[in-house]
């Protein structure tokens, strides 16, 4: 069985309980967390307090690698990602999520492979390098990550597809998918409308189904060859009025992944199970 979950990013910018609380209510099977300045999301004792009160299993962790957590964990990038490894070792989680090191991090830039490769073994899990897309400045794109904004140029185990970046950079889901093989592990469910160099300028994480992307594609063909990686959804629920039309997106997203990883009796039975858990919740709002 595919596990479909929620990035805690989904929600911002709701702090972390918040985010368990959404993902549950909406019936996701687990839950992504990003390590922000947040203290609660660096700490095990907490995750694995709210894993068990709201009955989520931590699928992955996302390590400190954007420039708005560029302090978290101190500037040395080995460090960040080895306490990541370390945090998803601690909470059960299988995943650790990492971008490509900036250009400018050349000393790390030039080891991150070997580092990927001896964390991966050193806490037994998988470190999953997320494809990410060119910057553009003065009609030209720039190099911004190294050795590549493109996994599939590099030599490592396990790759993470996000559906936006592939989007922004003008790249093919599905011809990427098919590219990577047993090496996409993990799937950051989203969409977009197009390149920068056609005038797109912003990382939008759209609703699957909502942008350019063959989501629906890979989504089925993923289930068709008993793929077994996790698919978590990283959508902007920013502009949403009310908790209700927040939740109302978030399970927009998780039932387009069960309708294209061909999970409809568990999608009726977490139906069931959703409407329970609002009347007990919690926190609930409308």
């Amino acid at each position: 069985m595919i596990r479909v979950g929620m990035s805690t990013t989904s929600v911002y910018p709701l702090e972390l309980e918040g985010a368990f609380r959404l993902a549950k209510l909406a019936g996701f099977d687990g839950i992504e967390v990003m390590v922000s300045q947040e203290e609660s999301t660096q700490q095990a004792e907490r995750l694995h307090e709210l894993s068990r009160r709201y009955a989520l299993p931590i699928l992955s962790i996302h390590a400190p690698v954007l420039l708005l957590t560029h302090f978290v964990w101190g500037r040395d990038p080995r460090v960040k990602l080895e306490r990541t490894a370390e945090l998803a070792a601690s909470v059960g989680a299988d995943t650790v999520v990492v971008h490509p090191p900036f250009r400018w991090q050349s000393g790390y830039a030039g080891s991150f492979l070997a580092i990927v490769r001896e964390l991966a073994a050193q806490y037994d899990i998988e470190i999953a390098v997320e494809n990410m897309f060119p910057w553009r400045a003065a009609g030209k794109n720039l190099k911004a990550y190294s050795p590549s904004w493109d996994p599939r140029r590099m030599d490592c185990d396990a790759v993470a597809l996000d559906f936006s970046h592939a989007a922004l950079s003008g790249v093919d889901s599905l011809q990427f998918a098919n590219d990577l093989g047993d090496r996409l592990r993990h799937v950051h469910l989203c969409d977009g409308t197009g390149a920068i160099g056609e005038g797109q300028v912003f990382d939008e994480h759209l609703l699957p189904g909502r942008g350019r992307e063959p989501v629906a594609g890979v989504l089925e063909a993923l289930a068709g060859r008993g793929w077994d990686g996790a698919i978590v959804a990283e959508v902007n629920t920013r502009k949403a009025k009310s908790e209700r039309e927040r939740i109302d997106l978030l399970r927009e997203a998780l039932e387009f992944a069960r309708t294209h990883t061909h999970q409809t009796r568990r999608r009726r039975a977490i139906t069931r199970s959703r409407r329970a858990l609002e009347a007990i919740l919690p926190g609930r709002r409308h």
